[in-house]
């Protein structure tokens, strides 16, 4: 098929041109008048697959939509049309096509794996969540042996209460080779990087950045005590649904590796200090932030994205009753000191307080990292 050949063509040459000449020649496959049931569902599939590739997701959906129109039975092509809304953030319309996917064949482990992480998400039904996900990945069907949806469904587990369950999960996750470990669940990692829950801040080569911060955590405090006291401060939220209760919010400077100019401005010498360190400022996958955190906050368990940095904490207003816990230690801040630890680990905040506590968040790249890794690594 012309097609084909083109698609190959397109892959080993990283050819946009020759990977739209291939869409448009499925498309004239679709489009030939009684063509085979196989064939027509072949070609719409892989259409649709390599126009999401080029990022012609509108395109993707609507070609998948006229599919299912034409085969309204069939819930592979059902199954893709949530996928493609689910990466265009349109999860109520993914909700509604794998609610209907699955009344068509109610066994679906990838509808259920998709449906539950929906629930799970958006709506906190963690205990409907999990049972889909769960029933989703014990049918071992294509897609569904997946890291994130491990990842979900142990956490719908552990905010249920349900912790021995949850860690069931992980290291059914860590054996089929999803999970670095149980409590290491990232999952855009680098192979062979030291994976150790808390680091000292002194036996690493970012001991005198360190040295410096502590130095002038006055300064940095001040800075970030000037922000909280006007009425437009920037303080945003947290927005990815981690914390139980509570009031957590965030102040970013430094983000995927580039200044944050508007932020800058309020925060200068801060920002000036953060700019001195090289794998700090230019850290594609992590951050460097302000976090305010206020009394009767709880922050669940849960891990960051990557084993590719270090987190350190620097404590500008701790008041008692506030701790961190990483993998199977919990440690206290304190004022002026730097905390470092590895955020791909397992780690959970309490605010059990009076007052709010206030830390400098810096992400640093993991030493081990190489300059070309450091260069040629895509952003978080």
């Amino acid at each position: 098929m012309r097609a084909q050949c083109l698609d190959r063509l397109a892959e080993s040459q990283r050819s946009n041109k020759y990977l739209e000449d291939a869409i448009a020649a499925y498309q004239k496959v679709i489009a030939i008048k009684d063509v085979p049931e196989k064939l027509c569902l072949l070609a719409g599939r892989r259409a649709a697959d390599r126009m999401r590739f080029r990022g012609f997701m509108g395109k993707s959906l609507k070609l998948l939509s006229d599919m299912v129109t034409k085969f309204p039975q069939n819930i592979d092509l059902k199954n893709e049309m949530a996928v493609g809304y689910l990466l265009i953030g349109q999860n109520k319309e993914a909700k509604k096509v794998l609610i209907d996917v699955l009344k068509l064949a109610p066994n679906s482990g990838f509808a259920k794996v998709h449906l539950g992480f929906i629930l799970k998400t958006d709506e906190s039904k963690y205990e409907e969540a999990a049972k889909l996900m769960s029933e989703g990945i014990a049918s071992r069907e294509p897609g569904v042996i997946d890291g994130r949806f491990y990842f979900h469904l142990g956490d719908a587990l552990h905010r249920t209460g349900k912790q021995t369950e949850a860690l069931k999960v992980y290291e059914d996750a860590v054996k089929e080779g999803l999970f670095l470990s149980a409590y290491q669940r990232s999952l855009y990692n680098v192979n062979s990087l030291t994976g150790t829950p808390w680091w000292d801040p002194k036996k690493t080569p970012y001991a005198p950045y360190f040295k410096r911060l502590e130095k002038d955590w006055k300064l940095i405090r001040d800075e970030a005590l000037s922000l909280i006291d006007k009425t437009n401060s920037g303080f945003l939220p947290e927005s990815e649904g981690l914390q139980e209760k509570g009031d957590w919010k965030q102040f970013e400077i430094f983000a995927r590796g580039r200044k944050i100019e508007k932020n800058c401005m309020k925060v200068p010498k801060t920002c000036a200090l953060i700019a001195e360190i090289p794998d700090a400022a230019g850290c594609k996958r992590g951050q460097v932030k302000f976090s305010i955190m206020h009394p009767s906050t709880h922050v669940w368990a849960h891990t960051g994205p990557t084993n590719c940095r270090l987190r350190a904490h620097l404590g500008l207003v701790v008041p008692e009753g506030v701790s961190i816990r990483v993998a199977n230690e919990t440690r206290k801040w304190e004022e002026g000191k730097i905390l470092l630890f590895d955020d791909s680990f397992e780690h959970e905040v309490w605010h059990n307080g009076s007052s709010f506590r206030l830390i400098l968040i810096v992400d640093f790249w993991h030493p081990e990292l190489t300059a070309y890794q450091k260069r040629t690594l895509t952003p978080i």
